[in-house]
């Protein structure tokens, strides 16, 4: 075996957070080596590709990337008309080529970034070896490598629950400026969706994770529907789907041996338990991940401990308001019960009522029930 030596910042995984880690990390002037177990950035895509308007303060440069502006959102309960939310802007990217413009920026950065590389066990120590016998023996770690995050697992900090997803992609034959929400007792612990991307449209939905079984069924349904409603093609040309983590926001760091872990993007449980969107949340993550390696690395060992309190402010208290709306749904399927149209309003992000913290379980509550 060959030890790779010199490393200041091994980042693993190179989706947004991960890409944005290196880069960060590497303008800073430290010696970063990126691995991601994909064949090459962004494939096979796992995402329903929406990003909100936010992003534009984190990333320049989205227009090459954007297949068309969103300015609306419009959901349907059960059977129901659709409910305009105004004022809803974002951007449907080609997930793609977002990864491909982020794991870029990362190599002009001078992060050497590799693909096709398999971590086949992480040591106690913090040495990671390849499948091929190399050992790469960082002084730093940033997991950026998903919901099931190896590097989460090794130092002990793992999401515990996920929806898993089911996403069809299929023509779209009249133009359309929303996103489409289907909320409905039939889409346990999750909704459907219709995401337009100019000339496609993507259709998917996410269930709690007991419920997956049944997903090919319900994508199915919801694009019958759609078909029959002369809003879609028959023809579906990308099937993908993948597990979302929707317990909330973990403790982002560690340690192996004398070697900090910094988690980011859903390894974190940044995403939204509710929506579950977590690029921009990935994208923000990595990019204080990254610096604070460098930091660390340059000598600043309080940052560790300064990255889990921003973080915490950044994302903890609109992630915890998510995780007890979805958890209140949860609790009316798992007690055997339909919720009703009332309900899956205040699951939702477009209702005053989700909002409402009146209306909210405490966290009490929530763990008796």
């Amino acid at each position: 075996m060959t030890a790779t030596l010199g490393i200041d910042v091994l980042v693993v995984g190179m989706g947004p957070a991960g890409a944005r880690a290196a880069a960060e990390a590497a303008a800073e002037g430290a010696s970063v080596l990126g691995i991601d177990r994909k064949k090459r950035p962004g494939f096979p895509v796992q995402c329903a590709e929406f990003v909100p308007a936010m992003i534009d303060q984190e990333l320049s440069g989205l227009d090459q990337v954007t297949r068309q502006r969103i300015d609306e959102m419009i959901t349907f309960v059960e059977e129901g008309a659709g409910e305009l939310k105004p004022e809803f802007h974002g951007r449907m990217v080609d997930r793609a080529a977002f990864d491909r413009l982020l794991v870029g920026r990362a190599y002009a950065a001078g992060a050497d970034i590799r693909f096709d590389i398999r971590p086949i066990e992480i040591t106690g120590d913090g040495c990671i070896i390849l499948e091929t016998g190399e050992i790469i023996a960082p002084k730093f770690i940033i997991g950026a490598d998903g919901p099931r995050s190896r590097i989460g697992k090794a130092i002990g900090i793992r999401n515990t629950e996920v929806v898993e997803s089911r996403q069809i992609t299929v023509p779209l034959l009249k133009a359309h400026q929303a996103t489409d929400i289907f909320v409905s007792a039939d889409i346990p612990g999750g909704y459907g969706w219709l995401f337009p991307r100019g000339d496609v449209a993507n259709i998917g939905a996410g269930v709690r994770a007991e419920d997956r079984l049944r997903l090919k069924e319900i994508v199915e349904t919801l694009h019958a529907r759609l078909v029959d409603e002369g809003r879609v093609g028959a023809e579906i040309s990308a099937c993908t789907g993948g597990a979302i983590p929707v317990g909330g926001m973990l403790h982002p760091a560690g340690k192996l041996g004398d070697v900090p872990v910094l988690l980011a993007g859903d390894a974190a449980g940044l995403a939204n338990p509710v929506t579950g969107g977590g690029i921009t949340s990935a994208v923000i993550s990595g990019g204080l991940a990254g610096t604070a390696a460098a930091d660390w690395i340059a000598g600043d060992t309080e940052v560790i401990d300064d990255y889990v309190v921003e973080l915490s402010a950044l994302f903890k208290g609109s992630l915890d308001h998510a995780y007890h709306r979805r958890r209140e749904l949860i609790d009316v399927f798992e007690a055997g019960r339909a919720p009703t149209p009332d309900q899956l309003r205040q699951g939702w992000i477009s209702y005053p009522a989700y909002w409402d913290e009146r209306t909210l379980k405490s966290a009490e509550a929530l763990a008796a029930a």
